[in-house]
């Protein structure tokens, strides 16, 4: 186990020698910190270390004033999320900050009191988290990654950058909500822009990598990678596509820096900046209940030029002068 300042807890049950200081002196406040990726993940060091620096901002010295526990369970398994849930909220924190639809549902069944600050979730009112976005009205409230709209965003740059596609490999957990919806947009615009979607279930990856292998030696495939917890295997992913020579999109700028051709999509280190400001505010005494749900402010759209010459792509001047970013 690592110990710095504050203690960095991955799983199972554990002690808090500063939070027990803390309850002594009454000076150290609790958060835990509940995501989705593995822990030595390069993205969630970026998270940790953005969110960390905007608390210090606020006021908060790791410490001196706060405590964290993160816990980082490496996927969307409901029944670890549920387990990992009922940890932290034993531990009693003054603020838990979680991502992902499938961490804040079991955090939602095991807490009705404690704060929640969420981030990169979508549709928190549909999936019945918050009552609605201006007033969430109970212990939740936070930041949403995009609508559903976004997954035809998705399809429409696939299209703009490959416009011979006319077949779409979909990566969608088929048995969660957001899963579900981003398909259900993708499927809907897809006879107007002329292809078939082919949802895969990228749970196992053994079979997403045969399957999506199979599909690459048919001439004109594309596809497209939609948010959930495939993140984690986003390796495996962007190799299987870059080797069948697909053309694909993915939701975000980490897709692109690991190897993908392009990503689209809400900038997941700046949630995590922008949840320190709700976390300070909670610990000042203020309810999640009347702190507005917030989507994103900032979108990006990054291209990587080394891959699109690997699969013999030229990509358009529409799309390279829309970009955010180019990696060659």
């Amino acid at each position: 186990m690592k110990r710095r300042e504050f203690v960095t807890l991955i799983g199972g049950a554990a002690a808090w020698p500063i939070a027990a200081r803390a309850q002594r002196s009454g000076a150290i406040r609790r958060i835990a910190v509940v995501g989705g990726l593995a822990p030595d993940d390069v993205e969630i060091v970026a998270r940790s270390a953005a969110f960390e620096q905007a608390l210090a901002a606020l006021g908060w010295t790791k410490g001196d004033t706060i405590a964290i526990d993160y816990r980082w369970i490496g996927g969307a398994n409901p029944a670890l999320a549920e387990k990992t849930a009922l940890e932290v909220v034993a531990l009693e924190p003054d603020v838990l900050l979680a991502s992902s639809n499938a961490q804040i549902a079991a955090l939602s069944k095991a807490t009705r009191t404690i704060p929640i600050v969420m981030v990169q979730v979508i549709d928190p009112v549909g999936s019945g988290y918050v009552e609605s976005m201006a007033r969430p009205g109970g212990n939740i409230t936070g930041f949403t990654q995009f609508e559903y709209s976004l997954a035809g965003k998705w399809l429409d740059l696939l299209m703009e950058i490959a416009p011979r596609t006319s077949r779409v490999a979909v990566l969608r957990e088929p048995t969660q909500g957001p899963g579900i919806g981003q398909f259900a947009v993708i499927q809907a615009m897809a006879p107007v822009r002329g292809v078939e979607p082919i949802p895969i279930d990228p749970s196992d990856v053994a079979d997403m990598v045969r399957r999506l292998t199979a599909f690459a030696s048919v001439p004109n495939g594309g596809m497209i990678a939609t948010v959930g917890g495939i993140a984690r295997h986003r390796v495996a992913i962007i190799a299987t596509a870059n080797t069948g020579h697909l053309p694909a999109t993915y939701p975000y700028r980490y897709y692109a820096a690991d190897g993908g051709l392009v990503s689209y999509g809400p900038d997941t280190v700046d949630q995590y900046r922008r949840a320190a400001s709700y976390i300070d505010r909670i610990l000042r005494g203020e309810k999640p209940a009347n702190l507005p749900v917030q989507g994103p402010t900032k979108y990006e759209l990054t291209i990587n030029l080394k891959t699109a010459k690997t699969l013999g792509l030229t990509v358009p001047q529409s799309i390279l002068a829309r970009a955010d970013e180019l990696i060659e």
